[in-house]
């Protein structure tokens, strides 16, 4: 039995973001799932009032269903910070870590998690240093398919499958058009799952989710529109390979200090049954379509259980 302990909640939402709709489609129903529960609810639309109106608000605490920019870079975290508002999900460096790609898979690396082998450039390397007479160089090393990638974004925007060299330059500028830096990657064949964990000092892995886009690349048409991606829950993989999967997701959980929250994407390659890492997300989804919510419902927690229990171990 559920019950409330009447705080006041601030359901932070919408922001700047390119992922602004999903955040207020995230941030409506976790304001409706807290209403439910019997919480005291107050959204907000992040803008440039969103101090004044914190400290007007007199919270107990903050729920953050920001995506993307201010929201999972360790901005929001830190204006919380300075507030004394507690909040969900991870804590600053968590998001300013896992938020840069380029980042967070330097950690991976160092820490002797696979994530696909990758370069990176910027804008002004291309127009300072030449850059673009490295893509044959770089095409040559990683090989085609080359997944290129904003550093900075997430939900897929911005991203492109490259199979031709020629077409490397314009899904590079499409890319730089989301973020001052692109990450060239190696395609990886194989089934892509999202493995979200939940809990503060004893972490839940829930059950992994297989994503099976109909195009054959998970992209942001994908993810949101629905009927363009089938999901498997749980994922269509060996018991033994699951539970390295779950490994690998957790390992990463804790390398980051991500206390109570995330959601670890991986491709695990086909041939060789390797769980490459693919990023760490702190503000997972959480409108109809999103990974954590089914994967929670899988495990047998309703979405009104599963926001009640995030507010209860972040207060």
């Amino acid at each position: 039995m559920i019950t409330n302990m009447k705080k006041n909640i601030v359901v932070l939402m919408g922001g700047r973001s390119l992922e602004r709709e999903i955040s207020i489609k995230s941030g409506q129903r976790v304001s409706s799932a807290l209403r439910k529960l019997g919480y005291n609810v107050i959204r907000l639309d992040v803008d440039e009032t969103v101090v004044d109106n914190l400290v007007a608000s007199r919270a107990d605490l903050a729920y953050i269903a920001l995506h993307g920019k201010d929201g999972e870079d360790g901005i929001i975290q830190e204006i919380l910070e300075v507030l004394n508002i507690p909040y969900t999900g991870p804590r600053v460096y968590p998001n300013v870590v896992s938020f840069d790609k380029i980042f967070s898979k330097q950690v991976f690396l160092n820490q002797q998690i696979s994530t696909p082998p990758f370069y990176f450039l910027n804008a002004s390397s291309f127009r300072e240093l030449g850059a673009s007479k490295l893509l044959p160089y770089i095409v040559k090393k990683i090989g085609l398919p080359i997944v290129v990638k904003p550093s900075a974004q997430g939900s897929a925007l911005g991203i492109k499958l490259v199979e031709k060299e020629e077409n490397l330059p314009d899904a590079i500028i499409s890319a730089l058009g989301y973020s001052k830096k692109v990450i060239l990657e190696k395609y990886i064949k194989g089934v892509e799952l999202a493995v979200s964990i939940i809990g503060k000092d004893d972490p839940e892995i829930l059950p992994i989710v297989e994503i099976s886009p109909k195009n054959n690349f998970f992209d942001f048409e994908s993810r949101t529109r629905t009927g363009d991606t089938e999901y498997f829950i749980p994922a269509r993989i060996p018991p033994k390979v699951a539970e390295k999967v779950k490994a690998t997701a957790l390992k990463v959980h804790n390398i980051l200090n991500c206390s109570k929250l995330s959601r670890v994407d991986i491709i695990l390659e086909k041939d060789t049954e390797i769980p490459y890492v693919l990023e760490l997300n702190t503000s997972p989804g959480m409108t109809d379509t999103s990974l954590l919510p089914m994967a929670a419902r899988e495990a047998g927690i309703s979405f009104e259980e599963l926001v009640d229990r995030i507010v209860r171990m972040s207060l």
